[in-house]
């Protein structure tokens, strides 16, 4: 069993545990539930932003503690201020060391944020709702094509987007309708090796009319170009930011150095 087997296993138990606690219904009466939604694909559109997704990450299987001290306000707030496209947070407990809360708090910052989890489950898309989240992530290595779609279409339901997110080009498809944001993530799942030049290969079969995002090992302003070259217009970038003592100042001379 590798490491996303063992994620979606407790995943399985997480939601059935939270379902009993919590209903639907319940969900719903959250004052976040009825907000506007943001729309990252616009936010990502928009040439005078970055296209950065920053995130906000405590740790990681691979990595262990990324950064167990860092202010999700704090942090999150200074990616909004020096021009994020949006943000991501993870909300995955067992694995990630994320929490529910942090999206909340996060929630202060008026650009879109991802939910960033192992979506299994309709029940976790109304509660992204109820948190204050703007975009799902569907993840196609734990999910069939069907599943894709019926999940992208609940959360389209919510007028929640959908980042559908790649690894390899077995995986595409999963690309739908209702998936408009797809997203290559760089590091492949199972030996955690970052290999950009796959990515770049495998965004020549992305459907035209969507918009392309590029997902972790991203550190440098020339990855950005690269990426920018072959008609990306999103970068989600966490690690290389929370690795540092301050965040958001390390985001901060990133985009300095990208303009």
């Amino acid at each position: 069993m590798n490491i996303l087997d063992k994620i979606i296993a407790y995943k399985r138990k997480e939601v059935a545990g939270r379902k009993a606690v919590t209903s639907m219904a319940d969900l719903e009466k959250s004052p976040a539930f009825a907000r506007p939604v943001l729309s990252l694909k616009q936010f990502l559109l928009d040439d005078s932003k970055t296209g950065i997704i920053a995130e906000f990450k405590r740790q990681s299987p691979s990595k262990g503690v990324i950064n167990g001290e860092a202010d999700v306000v704090a942090v999150t707030t200074a990616y909004a201020q020096n021009g994020a496209s949006g943000l991501s947070v993870l909300t995955d407990a067992g694995f990630f060391g994320g929490s529910t809360e942090d999206l909340v708090k996060a929630r202060v910052n008026q650009i879109p944020i991802l939910r960033k989890d192992f979506i299994i489950d309709e029940y976790q898309i109304v509660e992204a709702k109820a948190m204050g989240a703007d975009v799902i992530l569907l993840i196609a290595a734990c999910l069939t094509p069907a599943d894709v779609k019926r999940l992208a279409a609940f959360a389209q339901s919510l007028q929640l987007e959908v980042l559908l997110e790649l690894h390899g080009e077995e995986e595409l498809e999963h690309i739908c309708e209702e998936t408009v944001l797809v997203g290559i993530n760089n590091r492949n799942l199972k030996t955690f090796a970052v290999d950009i030049e796959r990515s770049l290969a495998m965004a020549l079969r992305i459907p035209a009319g969507k918009v392309k995002i590029a997902e972790s090992g991203i550190s440098s302003v020339e990855n950005i170009r690269l990426f920018r070259d072959h008609g990306f217009r999103g970068f989600l970038i966490g690690e290389n930011f929370m690795k540092e003592p301050n965040p958001g100042l390390a985001f901060e001379q990133f985009v300095k150095a990208i303009q």
